[in-house]
């Protein structure tokens, strides 16, 4: 097992290197870390408070955990740890629990609705703390699962974005732990020993069977292919349109 400082070094030097390629942080910024209480969150939190003491820009942070009402979800562990670390942090109460109990209808994803008031809420609160940028804690292994979910099962050639604006056209929305792997978040989170806090959602597990799917797939091709995680995550940023089948490229080339 790595010691605690060789795998920060390598999470923070992977996380620079994204800021730098990205452009993802600029001077001035105030930037809103979504804290979930989950590995990923906390992990983006303290490399980005450390980024920040020796950075050539100047920007601020401050946590935003967004509660979304479901019962047993124990916020206060969070709400601890952000205290103990001296970081800037609001911990907002919305009633999503109650919306989604109320108004989902029949056959639609239980998820995607509560992903989708949780985003609104992380947006309201982001506007109302003087935020210009959200960023949020996904991983390599999160950009290739939704690259192959996109093809599997949507039919498109589609990941996530490092940077991109945000839904209501106020914020824009950066994930600088795109080139991170998942195995060093998990092994830095629990040398840390961070206090994760589980959701509670009365779903999970259940919907996300097909993520799990594409987790075990890309686990299973590395063991033959040790550098597959990396060649999926530069294929997404090494794209040749020319040898594609989108019909709007193919026109846009005749048109030319």
């Amino acid at each position: 097992m790595a010691t605690v400082e060789k795998i920060f070094n390598r999470i923070k030097r992977k996380t620079g290197k994204a800021i730098g390629d990205f452009a993802l942080i600029k001077e001035g910024d105030r930037i809103a870390v979504g804290i979930s209480g989950g590995k990923d969150s906390y992990t983006l939190l303290h490399i980005l408070n450390t980024l920040r003491q020796k950075a050539p820009v100047n920007f601020e942070l401050i946590a935003i955990n967004i509660d979304s009402g479901f019962p047993g979800y124990d916020k206060k562990i969070i709400e601890q740890h952000l205290k103990h670390h001296h970081f800037d942090y609001v911990m907002a109460v919305t009633d999503s629990y109650k919306i989604i109990e109320e108004k989902l209808r029949p056959g639609t994803s239980y998820c995607a609705f509560c992903a989708r008031l949780r985003r609104g809420a992380l947006y309201t609160q982001a506007e109302k703390h003087n935020c210009n940028i959200i960023a949020l804690g996904h991983h390599l292994d999160d950009f290739i699962e939704t690259l192959l979910l996109n093809q599997f099962y949507g039919g498109t050639l589609a990941a996530m974005s490092a940077k991109l604006l945000a839904d209501n056209g106020q914020q824009t929305v950066i994930r600088p732990m795109v080139y991170v792997e998942e195995k060093d978040i998990i092994e830095y989170s629990q040398l840390k020993e961070f206090p994760i806090v589980h959701c509670s959602c009365p779903v999970v597990g259940t919907e996300d069977q097909k993520r799990q799917e594409m987790k075990k797939l890309i686990n299973k091709l590395s063991e033959d292919i040790p550098e597959i995680r990396n060649s999926m995550i530069g294929a997404i940023g090494n794209v040749h349109p020319r040898h594609l089948l989108d019909l709007n490229l193919t026109k846009e080339c005749r048109e030319k």
